[in-house]
């Protein structure tokens, strides 16, 4: 059923600051439903370590979890700007326009931009 995909929170990032975040995807065995979520936060020193936490809360709603890349997110809550950039080591660097898209639908008063620059 798409309600439990429906449930998963498209985005959870901290609310402030500079920090790893990675691109997800989300699928359910056997099925064609697919689903591109966004996680991140200063809380991890480096990229796995989002996975990590994410991949088991995916497995007991029955999705396999793919890391699709990462990168930094910086996010100025003042200003409502965010600022998708860089790459990850291990898991390479994700489609940032992917991310900004998903990223509008949840901050949709907010100014979001990507670039390469690794700072």
């Amino acid at each position: 059923g798409g309600t439990v995909m429906a449930a998963v929170r498209e985005v959870e990032i901290d609310p402030e600051g500079t920090f790893k975040y990675i691109l997800v995807r989300l699928h359910r065995p056997g099925g064609e439903e697919r689903r591109d979520i966004v996680r991140g936060t200063k809380a991890a020193e480096f990229h796995n370590h989002i996975f990590e936490k994410v991949n088991p809360e995916m497995e007991k709603l029955g999705y396999e979890c793919k890391c699709l890349g990462g990168g930094k997110i910086d996010h100025n809550s003042k200003e409502k700007k965010i600022r998708v950039f860089g790459l990850s080591t291990g898991y390479g660097k994700a489609d940032h326009s992917v991310t900004v898209e998903i990223l509008k639908k949840v901050y949709t008063d907010y100014e979001i931009t990507w670039s390469d620059d690794k700072k």
